[in-house]
């Protein structure tokens, strides 16, 4: 993150002072944001913080809330199970076809590649929390 605010304060700043903006910066914003995001989804999976709809959830006895939760990390690790097969496949392309980034021409399965490994994170934190809801541990 502070990576992230580092390099985009510099663009703003040259650009400011110089009206010339330095082109890596939004190529490497972008690419912090997505391991940002996935690193803060895993975390959020994890403590049982993610998003979901409490008016559903909150009034229910323990055990309809205990299977909310299971059934919230397993449609949870079928999605980023998806993200990973086809996140994988996208960068196993773009290094096969040696696809480079429009802004720096780096190898864009650079960027690409940490799609399906953080994805892999978050299926591992979705199905430690699915463990410890199904042995009651959290709810």
């Amino acid at each position: 993150m502070a990576a992230m605010a580092l390099i985009t304060a510099a663009n703003v700043v040259t650009r400011y002072l110089t009206n010339v903006s330095l082109a890596f910066t939004e190529e490497y914003s972008v690419a912090l944001m997505v391991v940002v995001a996935l690193l803060g989804t895993a975390l959020a999976t994890a403590t049982g913080r993610h998003i979901r709809i409490g008016v559903l959830i909150d009034e229910g006895p323990p055990a309809y809330r205990r299977w909310a939760e299971a059934a919230a990390m397993v449609l949870t690790i079928a999605c980023f199970a998806l993200l990973a097969w086809y996140g994988a496949r996208l960068a196993y392309d773009e290094y096969r076809f040696e696809v480079l980034s429009n802004g720096l021409g780096h190898p864009n399965w650079l960027y690409t590649g940490w799609l399906p490994l953080l994805s892999l994170v978050v299926i591992g934190r979705a199905a430690g929390r699915l463990m410890r809801v199904l042995r009651g541990a959290e709810g």
